[in-house]
């Protein structure tokens, strides 16, 4: 593989085009106006011209799934989704909207498709302490301790429960946990996400930070961390030199840093 080049489903990364501000107004234009042939070419360049978004979301799951062709094509999935849905009148940008499509096909995929991978050694341990277990069972004439388990293959009791629980199945949280003849209690009404109101809190000051930065600094952010462009590519883009593009993008971290603190 040449330095800088990646291959996926044919697509040489090195020939992907990003398209501008005014080139995706331009064609989501079309696409709400344009004939049927029109749009359909508009589309398209939509999605050649938003590749390198996919790409940049896709490295963050690339340890999660051996074949990456599949996991490009379920993010292209993503993507034309956006497009499909995508108001322009809402002001926002493809990307804003589009990197959580994205995201949410490519998780939605790894949850149905992906099993947990436990190592050998783990269920090695997991399947002699069962063994173990049934055994002194039969002895004992009553069901021993996880505890005395351990004690016997002489390992710690905390490795013998985390690889019990390593080659169990995962419960579904749409699995009934209560049913007396009325109304099925299940599982995800029982589960409580503490996380919601802090993390909507920090989007809220983040994007009351970013909005305290500069046109440019916005756009080289948007282009170094969303769409996921070098320093070199965009400093040709805008016409300034490599350093410039680092300075302005040190001091818009540096900007957000402080107010986010």
């Amino acid at each position: 593989m040449a330095k800088n080049k990646v291959e996926l489903t044919g697509v040489n990364t090195n020939d992907i085009k990003v398209l501008s501000s005014s080139e995706t107004e331009i064609l989501f234009n079309t696409l709400k106006d344009g004939n049927e042939l029109e749009k359909k070419d508009a589309k398209e360049k939509l999605i050649n011209g938003n590749l390198k978004l996919v790409l940049s979301i896709l490295k963050k799951y690339s340890n999660r799934c051996d074949n990456l062709d599949d996991l490009f094509q379920i993010g292209v999935i993503g993507l034309i989704k956006a497009i499909d849905n995508f108001n322009v009148d809402l002001g926002l940008k493809l990307s804003t909207y589009a990197i959580p499509m994205i995201s949410g096909e490519i998780r939605r995929y790894l949850r149905d498709n992906q099993m947990l991978r436990v190592s050998r050694s783990v269920k090695d341990l997991a399947y002699k302490a069962i063994a173990l277990r049934d055994e002194l069972t039969n002895i004992l004439g009553y069901v021993p301790s996880y505890e005395i388990v351990a004690e016997k293959l002489g390992v710690p009791i905390v490795d013998v429960l985390t690889s019990i629980e390593a080659i169990e199945d995962p419960i579904s949280i749409f699995e009934p946990i209560y049913n007396d003849g009325g109304d099925t209690i299940y599982l995800y009404e029982q589960l409580e996400d503490k996380k919601n109101e802090s993390d909507l809190e920090t989007k809220l000051a983040l994007l009351s930070s970013i909005k305290q930065l500069t046109s440019r600094e916005q756009n080289i952010l948007d282009k170094r961390y969303i769409i996921g462009k070098t320093q070199m590519e965009i400093a040709s883009e805008l016409g300034i030199s490599q350093a410039q593009v680092s300075r302005l993008e040190k001091n818009a971290i540096k900007t957000l840093r402080k107010t986010l603190k």
